[in-house]
């Protein structure tokens, strides 16, 4: 089991990697949607699991799990300032968590929206990349926001 967490760990900083150095994501998608899973962590305050939305940092990943799994699925690609302006914080507001390069076997890193969101965007930083929002005013006007979010209203000094 302690080497799945160290897979999964290592599994998660290459999609954080790979997803700022190629500037998107990929997702599977079909007519009834995107791929989706359901939590094996965390439960609703009912009990059930919540669920997930799975992305890939490569194609040919996203495509493993298709065939495997969601065979009506292809992998569609979508931009990261997509990504985090409209999918994180969608999917923070509907209570969806984010998988992200989930294997064959569906073991991947299952994480808050807002809390992949800054990891992005502090690796965003880091490398001096800069993303065009339509709602934000670049990396840091989005990171600060998401983090008044996060610290429940409070503002960032």
């Amino acid at each position: 089991m302690f080497q799945n967490s160290i897979a999964i760990k290592n599994k998660h900083k290459k999609f954080i990697q790979e997803c700022t150095e190629n500037e998107f994501v990929w997702g599977l998608r079909s007519e009834a949607g995107y791929a989706s899973s359901s939590s094996t962590e965390f439960d609703d305050e009912d009990g059930e699991p919540i669920g997930i939305i799975c992305f890939w940092s490569d194609e040919k990943m996203a495509n493993v799990c298709a065939k495997k799994h969601w065979n009506e699925y292809s992998p569609s690609k979508i931009g990261l300032a997509e990504f985090l302006e409209n999918w994180c914080i969608g999917m923070h507001n509907k209570y969806t968590l984010a998988g992200t390069n989930f294997d064959w076997n569906l073991y991947g890193t299952e994480i808050e929206p807002l809390e992949l969101l800054i990891e992005i965007t502090k690796v965003l930083q880091e490398k001096n990349k800069e993303l065009v929002f339509r709602n934000f005013d670049g990396i840091r006007d989005l990171e600060n926001q998401v983090q008044n979010i996060l610290n429940g209203g409070e503002e960032e000094e």
